[in-house]
Parts: structure tokens; C-alpha cells; sequence
């Protein structure tokens, strides 16, 4: 049995090769929406974060034997988790990891945190865009929110806890775009016109993020870019492509199904 973090549009198409090889496999995810695409997919998949103890205690009453950790470059609890985890049961840990990209661009600035992004958002003026999404959004607003000079929008996915967590911030409901990606070049630059956006913030998310139609939209627009960086995290065995991730498994662990 092999676990899988999961939750995005690549960590899924890795999900579904590795079926393909024959392995049996169980995938997890945050949201139950991510674990429905998934099971229609036909991998077995469950929803919900897991704490270490709760991935040790999976991966016993599973029987895993290899973790292969596919989820977005920015959950670096989760990655840490799987990490620590694998360890303790004594079981190969496999990284896939999307490619790193590079813009030349001179209004933009690359940070090394959520907090540093918003503290130099704090010193721009006019209307800002977040497309981080909501899980730090209390650092932006406890930053940005009620300057004068500063109109803040969050573009985030349209969930119910979203919207619960902009009311509790009192985050205005006319500055929030509750929309799932991904979106072409021409569409970000649509909601940066609608919106009148001067800075646009973002995270080095890959190009399977889309970073490239947001930061390629906002450059053609003359918008400045707060680049957030990705964690630094020593993953061990670290793979950029889904044959090197198979061939890794190949090496630990032979199918359960014939293929």
C-alpha cells in the first residue's frame, strides 16, 4: 500500500499513473471536494489534515510502505508531518516536487515569507490582490485591512469556511472573489482591470499552479508583483517528474495487481 498526499490537479494525474502501475493506493486530502475528484478517478481517497500521530497511526493500520508526498509546494506542515512520520515507522519517504520557475520582471519583489509579502504590501497604495488564497489571510489583514490608502481583494476558493473566516477578520464581501481556478491569462487580466489592481501578490506555486497566467497577465498591465518563495525544506528524495517518481517506487516495492 502506498499513501499519497494529494490535493492537486498534478498530485491527482500522479495518483492515477500510479494506479496504472498496479499499486495499491490510498490518497489523502484537505477538502472533501479533492478526495470526491479523486475517488471518481477510482483512487481510494479520504479527506481531512492529519497531525503526525494521526499519519503514524494511518500508516500502521494501513500498512503502508512507501509515502509519497505529491502535496502543494506551500504545505509545509503536511510535507513535514509525512517526513516525520515515515521515519518513526521506518518506511521510505518520496517527495514530488513541482519545478521551481524564475521571471524577470523589475516591479517585482520575491519575499521569503507570508509576513515580509505584507509588510511591504503595507507600504504600497492602491488596490491590492491577494491570490493566496485564505489560509493566511489574517496576516494580510491585520496588515492592509482599514488603510486608507489601501483597497485589499482576496481572490479564494468558494468555500463556506472561507466566507466564514472573511467575516469573522471583517473582511468586506465586495472584496472577495470566490472563484476555482484555474484561469487563463486573458481572465486574470479581466479581474485585475475590473478591480483596478496596482500590486498583485501571489506564491511560487509552479507552473501547475498557474503562476504563470497571473504573473504573465500582471506584467503586460505594468502591475507590481509580491512574489511569495517557497519554503526551504530538505525532502531527501525529491523528484520533478512522474517517471522518476515510479521508478523510485519500482525500486521499494513491487505492484499488488497485475497490470
Amino acid at each position: 500500500m502506498i499513501l499519497l498526499l494529494a490535493g492537486t490537479s498534478d498530485a491527482r494525474a500522479l495518483a492515477v499513473e500510479i494506479k496504472k502501475q498496479g499499486y495499491q493506493l490510498l490518497a489523502t486530502v484537505v477538502t472533501e471536494n479533492a478526495a470526491a475528484e479523486l475517488r471518481e478517478a477510482g483512487i481510494e481517497a479520504q479527506s481531512g489534515r492529519l497531525t503526525e500521530a494521526a499519519m503514524v497511526s494511518l500508516i500502521q493500520v494501513k500498512e503502508v510502505q512507501v509515502v509519497v508526498d505529491a502535496s502543494h509546494p506551500f504545505a509545509e506542515e503536511a510535507s513535514k508531518n509525512a517526513m516525520n512520520a515515515a521515519k518513526q515507522v521506518g518506511i521510505p519517504y518520496i517527495r514530488y516536487e513541482r519545478e521551481s520557475q524564475t521571471f524577470q520582471y523589475d516591479k517585482m519583489i520575491v519575499t521569503e515569507s507570508y509576513e515580509e509579502a505584507a509588510e511591504i504590501a503595507a507600504t504600497k497604495k492602491g488596490v491590492v490582490m491577494l491570490t493566496t488564497g485564505s489560509k493566511t489571510l489574517q496576516i494580510f489583514t491585520k496588515k492592509l485591512l482599514g488603510k486608507p490608502d489601501i483597497r485589499l481583494i482576496c481572490r479564494m476558493l468558494p468555500r463556506a469556511d472561507n466566507m466564514e473566516k472573511c467575516e469573522q477578520l471583517g473582511f468586506p464581501q465586495k472584496n472577495i472573489i470566490a472563484i476555482q481556478g484555474p484561469f487563463t491569462k486573458e481572465f486574470n487580466q479581466a479581474l485585475y482591470k475590473q478591480f483596478g489592481v496596482t500590486v498583485m501578490i501571489t506564491k511560487e506555486s509552479g507552473k501547475a499552479g498557474s503562476v504563470d497566467e497571473k504573473v504573465e497577465a500582471a506584467m503586460e498591465l505594468g502591475i507590481e508583483i509580491i512574489m511569495i518563495g517557497r519554503p526551504n525544506i530538505n525532502y531527501g528524495n525529491a523528484y520533478f517528474h512522474f517517471s522518476d517518481v515510479l521508478q523510485e517506487l519500482n525500486k521499494r516495492i513491487r505492484p499488488a495487481l497485475s497490470i
